[in-house]
């Protein structure tokens, strides 16, 4: 990495090394804003290995998104939708406790 960021030169920055040009931001990052999902039935927050717990059941998502709250939704007789912010990940069943793309079955 300190190679490739700070002694190669890189052809689409004009043989310049991205070390010399990083600056960084004037704003400081002060993460995301509390999430609230009011047109969902729960609001989850993911544990640490990237699962929700519902009923007893664990779903599993992403552990890029521990600590993060989700919306969950019944859609249907046992399917549930899961949101995150104004993006829906995806939907399991409580038999497979599997998260799938895409629409419902």
């Amino acid at each position: 990495m300190r190679a490739y960021n700070y002694e190669r030169p890189h052809e689409g920055i004009e043989m310049k090394i991205p070390g010399d040009l990083y600056q960084p931001s004037s704003r400081q990052y002060t993460g995301l804003p509390e999430l609230a999902y009011p047109f969902h039935d729960r609001t989850i927050v993911i544990t640490e290995c990237g699962r929700i717990c519902m009923d007893r059941k664990k779903i599993m998502l992403s552990s890029v998104l521990a600590g993060q709250r989700v919306g969950v939704m019944q859609v249907e007789d046992q399917i549930w939708q899961v949101s995150f912010m104004d993006y829906d990940l995806g939907y399991f069943d409580m038999d497979s406790c599997r998260l799938e793309p895409g629409h419902t079955h």
